[in-house]
């Protein structure tokens, strides 16, 4: 009975050693964490970019979407009244812009073609004028000429030295050309006339060029209110559009934060959307324990969520600065007094080895990062 129980006892005694050498061994080669998260980086917040009341939510928590697939909707009411008008607006004034366009170009047309008119007539009145006054001055030199012959022709019918018919011939001629320069000076008096009425009418075309640059002025003037309602336009157009939330990836809704009819504002979370497939590990490890572990390194790990399973990794990174480096509050070390803390890092631990739909983000992970010996 004796040799039976000393038996048991050294049995026990080697396997408690051996258990206990293993352990230590494993800890050696291995850095172990059970600070271990499953994490993903297609983590996405979706929200409506403008505020108003929720029509419709089309999807549940659980459920799967596709990238770009409908996931809710805010009445649109108010922002297709507001577009109706702009619309309308644009319309009129874009009617209105055409109208004083045709107006302009008549108008252009009409002075072009009067002030065209306008200076041939002038012209031709001017050549006219000139030629007029030019027989007016010879025929009044000639009158005079003949004026000096009446006179000596009467001294010398008075004196009987010419027939009184020749003298009366000579009368009659210088009564006729009178009376010819006479009908010249009333119509060189009409021409001037009509030359003054041409004038005015050319003046009046050329007063009728600032009216068409009135015109292209309320152009202008209309055409940068058209610009202004096609920039609102588009605005509510883009209000419009943001009142539906699409998916922005395959994924599925993790979790729905409103209820439909319910008014929210811009930013507000609807629901949160998550990759199953987009998921990784990311331990906390001890600066003490980061000696051998590198990019490479097989990881063994275990999900607490599943049991007896366990489940193969590899690190993808450590990043490169602690935990505690973007801490809110930093600690205060310009007083001198200072406590060495054991720091954190992360690393990150890729999954595509293992069957992600066992997986949840945030599960918790107990993880054994296999050190490269090398180290």
């Amino acid at each position: 009975m004796k040799k039976l129980s000393l038996f048991v006892l050294v049995t026990l005694i080697i396997f408690f050693g051996y258990e206990g050498y293993k352990y230590l061994h494993f800890r050696t080669t291995h850095a172990v964490s059970d600070a271990g998260f499953i994490k993903s980086d297609s983590l996405s917040i979706v929200n409506f970019k403008v505020g108003g009341k929720i029509e419709t939510l089309y999807k549940k928590e659980g459920q799967s979407v596709k990238k770009g697939e409908l996931l809710a909707s805010i009445d649109k009411k108010d922002f297709l009244v507001a577009k109706s008008k702009i619309q309308n607006n644009l319309q009129s004034i874009t009617k209105e812009i055409e109208s004083l366009k045709i107006k302009k170009e008549i108008v252009s047309n009409e002075v072009n073609i009067s002030k065209r008119v306008a200076k041939n007539s002038i012209n031709a009145f001017n050549k006219k004028v000139f030629a007029l006054k030019y027989q007016i001055k010879a025929n009044e030199d000639k009158l005079k000429e003949i004026e000096k012959n009446v006179k000596r022709f009467k001294r010398l019918l008075n004196q009987k030295l010419v027939s009184k018919n020749r003298y009366e011939k000579l009368a009659s001629s210088r009564d006729s050309l009178t009376n010819s320069i006479n009908a010249q000076k009333k119509e060189l008096q009409s021409l001037l006339e009509s030359l003054k009425n041409v004038k005015e009418k050319l003046n009046l075309a050329i007063n009728q060029e600032k009216s068409i640059k009135e015109i292209q002025t309320k152009i202008d003037s209309l055409n940068y209110k058209k610009d202004a309602l096609s920039d609102s336009l588009k605005e509510i157009n883009n209000k419009i559009s943001y009142c539906d939330i699409h998916a922005p990836f395959d994924g599925i809704i993790a979790k729905k934060f409103v209820n439909s009819k319910r008014v929210v504002e811009a930013g507000y979370p609807i629901y949160a959307l998550i990759d199953p497939k987009d998921i990784h590990i990311e331990v906390l490890l001890s600066e003490k324990k980061l000696f051998g572990v590198k990019k490479g390194c097989e990881v063994e790990f275990r999900v607490d969520a599943i049991k007896d399973k366990k489940f193969k990794g590899v690190v993808q990174g450590i990043l490169p600065a602690s935990a505690s480096t973007f801490s809110l509050v930093p600690r205060d070390i310009a007083s001198g007094e200072f406590t060495k803390l054991d720091q954190r890092f992360v690393v990150r631990i890729d999954l595509n080895q293992v069957d992600k739909s066992l997986m949840r983000v945030g599960m918790s992970v107990n993880i054994a990062i296999k050190r490269d010996s090398k180290n």
